[in-house]
C-alpha cells in the first residue's frame, strides 16, 4: 500500500464511521419512542391484574347449613361458602333472615325423607326474608321485598335463588321469625282440613301432636269455623299452652289411652283425625272415625325414635301400616286420604292460592303462628333435639346471622379491677403486721 493512498483509506474510514453513527440514532430514537409504547401497554396489562386480583380479595361469602350424610345431628355442618348466587330467568335473590325446622328435616337427616336429595345436601324448605336482586322476566317482585319463601329443600342458608313463584309477599306488621314459622305448617292444614276435610261447624276434629307447629296451625284453623270440638294429644306438661290456643279436650297420650279418652267425650267417634304417626295409630284412627268420617294422614312420626335410624322401630311401623280394600272401606261409610306436601312442589298455583287464604287469614288476626325458640346455624344440633324430643310448643326457627360472642374478656377484666384493691389491702395488712415483729427485734 503506497503512502498516497493512505489518507484516501483514512478518509473512506471516517466516512464509514458517520454513516454507522447516523444508521444508529434511528435505533435510539426507536427504543425512546417504544418506552411510551410499552408503558401504555403495560398500563392496561397492570389494571387488567388489579382486577383480577380484586375479586380475589372481596370474594362473597354465605354461611350454609349441609347435611354431610345420614346419621345424628353432628351431621349437619355449617360450611362457608364462596360466591354469589345470581338468579337465572324467573327467579329472585333472597337475603335469609329466619328458616323454618320442619318434622321432615329430622326425618331427612337419617334418611327416611325421599324427597331431599342425597347428601351432601342443604335441607330446609321455608324462610323468610328480602330479595336482593331479580332475573330476567320477573315483573311481580322487586328489590327489598319482604316475602316468604317455600322450596323443596336447600333453604338452610343465608342466601337463595328460588323461582320467584315461589315466593309471598309479606303481610305488614309480620316478623321474620313469625313469617318463617308459617308456610309448611299452615298450607299442611289447611289443605287437609278444608281441601280433604270439608271441615263444617259443629264437627269434631282430633289433632295429634296438638303442641308441633301443625297442631297449632290446625287448632287455629278449626276455629275459623263454628263450634268445632278439637281433641289434642299432647304431654301434660303443654296442656296449658294448648287449652289457650284453642285446644277444647287436651289428652295426654303418655299416660292414658287417647282411643278410650275421647270415646268417653264422644261416643259415636270423630268426624276427622289427622294423622301424623302412623303403624298401629292409623288403625286407631280409622275406627274413630264416625260414620261419613275423615282419616288424613300425612306422616309417619313413629319412625323417629333417637339421633339415627332405628331400624325395628320402621320394620314395626310399616309392618302395622294400615291398609283397607275398596269394598270394606265402602261397607264402612267412611274415606281415608293421604297428604304429602313435597309432593305437590309441581303443583305452585295451587299452594299459592291456598297461601293467599293463609295470608288473608293472618291480616284478619284470625291465625297467628307461634314461635318456640330460635337458634343460630351454630346451635342447629340444639334446636334438632328439642324438636326430636317433643320439648318445643310451637316452631323452632334457625337464623343465619352469627351467634354473637359473650364479651368474656371484658368480664376477666372488671373481675380483676374488683380483685386488685382487696389485694392491696391485704398486702398492707401484712406490712401492718411485720412492723412489730421488726421493731421486738
Amino acid at each position: 500500500m503506497s503512502g498516497e493512498d493512505a489518507p484516501a483509506q483514512q478518509q473512506k474510514a471516517e466516512e464509514q464511521k458517520q454513516e454507522s453513527k447516523t444508521a444508529e440514532q434511528p435505533t435510539s430514537e426507536s427504543k425512546q419512542e417504544s418506552q411510551p409504547a410499552a408503558e401504555a401497554k403495560a398500563a392496561p396489562a397492570a389494571a387488567a391484574a388489579a382486577t383480577e386480583k380484586a375479586p380475589e380479595e372481596e370474594v362473597f361469602t354465605y354461611r350454609s347449613l349441609v347435611l354431610s350424610g345420614h346419621g345424628g345431628y353432628d351431621k349437619v355442618k355449617l360450611q362457608v361458602k364462596k360466591g354469589k348466587p345470581a338468579p337465572k330467568n324467573g327467579e329472585v335473590l333472597v337475603r335469609v333472615k329466619a328458616c323454618g325446622l320442619n318434622f321432615a328435616d329430622l326425618l331427612g337427616r337419617q334418611g327416611l325423607y325421599d324427597r331431599l336429595p342425597s347428601p351432601p345436601v342443604t335441607p330446609g324448605m321455608e324462610c323468610s326474608g328480602v330479595i336482593e336482586a331479580l332475573g330476567e322476566e320477573v315483573t311481580d317482585r322487586k328489590v327489598g321485598d319482604k316475602v316468604l319463601v317455600l322450596n323443596r329443600c336447600g333453604m338452610w342458608q343465608e342466601v337463595v335463588t328460588v323461582p320467584a313463584s315461589h315466593t309471598f309477599i309479606m303481610p305488614e306488621g309480620m316478623g321474620f321469625e313469625e313469617g318463617a314459622a308459617l308456610p309448611v305448617n299452615y298450607i299442611t292444614a289447611y289443605m287437609m282440613l278444608f281441601d280433604f276435610g270439608n271441615l263444617r261447624p259443629n264437627q269434631s276434629v282430633l289433632v295429634h301432636m296438638a303442641a308441633g307447629g301443625v297442631g297449632i296451625a290446625a287448632t287455629q284453623l278449626c276455629h275459623t269455623v263454628k263450634d268445632v270440638t278439637v281433641f289434642g294429644t299432647a304431654s301434660a306438661s303443654k296442656h296449658e299452652a294448648i287449652s289457650q290456643g284453642g285446644v277444647t279436650h287436651p289428652i295426654d297420650y303418655r299416660t292414658r289411652d287417647y282411643v278410650d279418652e275421647i270415646r268417653k267425650i264422644s261416643p259415636k267417634g270423630l268426624d276427622i283425625v289427622l294423622d301424623p304417626l302412623g303403624g298401629s295409630d292409623t288403625h286407631k284412627a280409622f275406627n274413630l272415625l264416625k260414620p261419613m268420617g275423615k282419616l288424613i294422614t300425612y306422616g309417619a312420626a313413629n319412625v323417629l325414635t333417637g339421633q339415627r335410624k332405628n331400624l325395628l322401630a320402621v320394620a314395626k311401623t310399616w309392618y302395622n301400616q294400615f291398609s283397607i280394600n275398596a269394598l270394606s272401606l265402602m261397607h264402612a261409610n267412611k274415606s281415608v286420604c293421604g297428604y304429602h306436601l313435597g309432593y305437590l312442589d309441581g303443583e305452585f298455583e295451587l299452594i299459592s292460592q291456598v297461601m293467599a287464604k293463609l295470608l288473608e287469614l293472618y291480616n284478619q288476626g284470625k291465625v297467628k303462628p307461634r314461635v318456640d325458640s330460635t337458634w343460630h346455624f351454630e346451635q342447629v344440633g340444639d334446636a334438632m333435639r328439642r324438636m326430636q324430643e317433643r320439648n318445643n310448643i310451637g316452631k323452632v326457627i334457625l337464623l343465619p346471622e352469627p351467634k354473637k360472642e359473650e364479651p368474656k374478656i371484658e368480664e376477666e377484666k372488671t373481675e380483676e379491677k374488683k380483685e386488685e384493691p382487696k389485694k392491696e389491702e391485704e398486702k398492707k395488712e401484712e406490712k401492718k403486721k411485720e412492723e412489730p415483729k421488726k421493731e421486738e427485734n
